[in-house]
């Protein structure tokens, strides 16, 4: 995991813009060094201009530095994500090649050699934002569903830039372009942005393949294992519901058959918040090395302004959940982990947010499950990333994996859809069932069954009454009355959303930069606050726990 920085010189009439300057490249660049704090190198193509630098945190083959050059030296690439099929292609499409190295980026650089196109793409099984110099050529991608960041925008002398994160090139490209890199998608200056990643899944319709728990379970299994590729300490994130606790509980399973110890992290406001008590409950379960983190409300809004300029996002519901992540990597970079599986992606897939309780049928389901996931990009992608490499600490995400992708997504959406249990409706039946087994369990059964509770929620109710109460204060009545003249563009409507958004204007004062951000706003519900106990599901699950408990 890393940052990467890229300028394109595109020809225009046979005449390309003056070079960008090395020394002002590395400057921006460095702004992302939380990103790779291990190294920083860069190449600039003598004839074209074109650029490359890189912030490296060292994953694999921990001597390797990037750039990393194919056969000649005008062939560069820099890459931020992991490759992990990289071993396969150096086996198979590449072994005619010699490769110097043992990182995974480095398949890239050799595939565009043999291949000579951004088709390349759809060969890598894994997540990837980079940035690609062949002598005149120059290529750009990102990864399928948009598990890593990555920004462009253009300069007034036509250059076309590149970023891991935003606040890298705002100030060159905010006055003119500058737009998030649209996901499974290439970019070439003869081609302009090309979609390379088109599954069958993207249209409802084709969503109808009968249950089979049996390929669901297998698929993530193999989802998570392929993740455990590192040369570096590993663990996971351990939050106490469905989705990291059964990643959890495969991660455990392969390094337990490696004879590798496993490390689980998980946080609260105190001992008693509700992920910290079920996450101890599969901890002891699974039988990790368990590491319990606190933070207080007050120390998440004092982190507000820091949090924001990092996650370069004004959505209340990623800034909400991503203050228990950031202080959660935080903890977990202190004790020297660099890489940790989590469980994003498993409520877009399986229409897990308690919103899709209300879907008014199947069809609808499976349409708001194509554009959560999408979406995710802009939300739980974002958040998981830039919350977590904040603190140079690298999260993996199984749920996200091509082929898991391919196998759920294509189910057809009634047997997605909440079922009965116990007299309650159920979200994400399929992924409990798949691995409700009764001989050698994967977690306890209360666990496997447990109600969703948003991230930003579990970790104790106080922090988002706290949070909601603080932003109140600092907003009055008069500017949440013209608050529409101040930000015509995605107004806020709460007083909360109003500081969030006053706090990202101070960091990225751009237009360009405001309509990177999407709001998160679930469908089918009456009060458009993104908390799950918004949802009148959690309200009849709580009142129905305090009529058993009297």
């Amino acid at each position: 995991m890393c940052g990467i920085f890229a300028v394109c010189h595109p020809s225009v009439c046979g005449k390309r813009p003056e070079p960008f300057s090395v020394q002002k490249a590395q400057l921006l660049s460095s702004t992302q060094v939380h990103r790779g704090p291990d190294c920083h190198n860069s190449y600039q193509n003598p004839t074209t201009g074109d650029l490359l630098c890189h912030e490296r945190l060292a994953i694999m083959d921990l001597t390797c530095t990037q750039p990393i050059a194919g056969t000649q030296d005008d062939h560069q690439v820099v890459h931020n994500g992991e490759i992990y099929n990289h071993e396969a292609l150096r086996k198979k499409d590449l072994a005619s090649y010699s490769l110097k190295t043992h990182c995974d980026s480095e398949v890239i650089v050799f595939l565009y050699e043999k291949e000579r196109s951004g088709a390349i793409c759809a060969h890598l099984d894994g997540v990837f934002a980079f940035a690609l110099v062949f002598g005149d050529e120059f290529l750009a991608a990102r990864d399928p569903v948009g598990v890593k960041p990555l920004y462009y925008g253009k300069d007034e002398k036509g250059r076309v830039f590149f970023s891991s994160e935003m606040k890298a090139i705002e100030s060159i490209c905010g006055p003119f372009e500058m737009a998030a890199f649209p996901p499974g998608h290439f970019y070439q200056p003869d081609k302009g942005f090309v979609r390379y990643y088109q599954p069958l899944w993207f249209d409802h319709r084709f969503a109808k393949n009968p249950l089979n728990l049996k390929a669901v379970r297998e698929a993530l299994i193999s989802a998570t294992h392929k993740r455990l590729m590192s040369d570096v300490p590993i663990g996971v994130l351990l939050s106490g519901g469905l989705d990291s606790s059964l990643v959890s509980s495969i991660a455990v399973r392969e390094m337990r058959r490696l004879g590798l110890p496993l490390k689980s992290f998980s946080i609260g406001l105190d001992q008693h918040a509700p992920d910290l008590v079920a996450a101890r409950q599969v901890a002891a379960f699974l039988g990790t090395d368990h590491h319990e983190f606190h933070f207080t409300a007050e120390q998440g809004i004092e982190n507000l302004k820091k949090l924001i300029w990092h996650l370069e996002t004004y959505d209340v519901t990623s800034i909400r959940a991503s203050t228990p992540m950031f202080f959660l990597s935080k903890g977990i970079a202190d004790l020297g982990v660099k890489v940790v599986l989590s469980g994003e992606g498993a409520d877009e897939i399986f229409g897990g947010y308690l919103y899709f309780h209300n879907a008014p049928n199947a069809e609808e389901f499976q349409k708001e499950t194509i554009r959560r996931v999408q979406l995710l990009s802009t939300a739980d992608c974002l958040r998981a990333d830039k919350s977590c490499m904040a603190n140079s600490l690298e999260s993996r995400v199984p749920f996200l994996d091509k082929n898991f992708l391919d196998v759920a997504m294509m189910l057809e959406p009634e047997a997605k859809q909440p079922k009965l249990r116990n007299g309650r409706a159920t979200e994400k039946w399929i992924l409990r069932a798949a691995f409700d087994t009764e001989e050698d369990p994967y977690l306890p059964h209360e666990i496997l069954w447990r109600q969703k509770e948003q991230f930003s929620d579990g970790v104790g109710y106080d922090w988002i009454d706290s949070l909601m109460d603080y932003c109140a204060g600092q907003v009055s009545d008069a500017e949440m009355q013209k608050a529409a003249e101040r930000f015509p563009h995605n107004t806020p409507h709460s007083k909360e959303a109003y500081f969030m958004r006053s706090v990202f204007d101070a960091h990225f004062g751009s237009d360009a930069a405001a309509k990177t951000v999407l709001k998160w706003v679930p469908k089918w519900q009456r009060n458009e606050d993104p908390s799950g106990r918004a949802s009148t599901v959690h309200e009849q699950s709580i009142a129905a726990k305090e009529i058993v408990s009297v």
